[in-house]
């Protein structure tokens, strides 16, 4: 018996939600993209990557309040941030991991956007952890989620 396309992509995703459900995730953040580990921290798994919707290069950019760019932005952030929610939905647990400090950190951002929009989903955030994203491989992500989790045990 054959399945239909909508058929294949319910399919899968209520394997990808029954994959997280009840556990605990990992998610790196940054202004660029997101990572979910959502199938453990075990050594070589594979994050599902979530990116920001692709931002129109301009030549000139004002920084006014009723600036239309602005605007723009803040759309296609929310809808990033809003995908990173869908992904993480069923777990139980979350560990966030971003860098940047301030205005610049779109973890901070992030969770800010869980506390207004999914604030059950918030509470599900176990810790931040601020840490130089851009200098780690997806194995040492890893490990430091590993010794987190091991620590948190203990």
């Amino acid at each position: 018996m054959a399945i239909s396309p909508s058929q294949r992509i319910q399919l899968e995703e209520g394997i990808k939600m029954s994959e997280i459900s009840n556990k605990f995730v990992v998610v790196t953040i940054t202004n660029e993209d997101a990572k979910v580990w959502a199938t453990g921290t075990e050594k070589g798994a594979k994050p599902e990557k979530i990116h920001v919707p692709e931002r129109h290069k301009h030549l000139h950019i004002k920084n006014g309040p009723n600036d239309h760019l602005n605007k723009h932005e803040d759309t296609l952030t929310l809808k990033f941030y809003e995908e990173i929610a869908e992904s993480i939905s069923a777990a139980s647990e979350i560990l966030l991991i971003g860098h940047g400090t301030g205005k610049a950190s779109s973890m901070v951002h992030f969770v800010q956007y869980l506390e207004r929009k999914h604030p059950d989903l918030g509470k599900k955030i176990v810790d931040a952890l601020d840490e130089n994203l851009n200098a780690m491989t997806e194995p040492q992500i890893l490990a430091l989620a590993r010794n987190w989790f091991d620590h948190r045990l203990v």
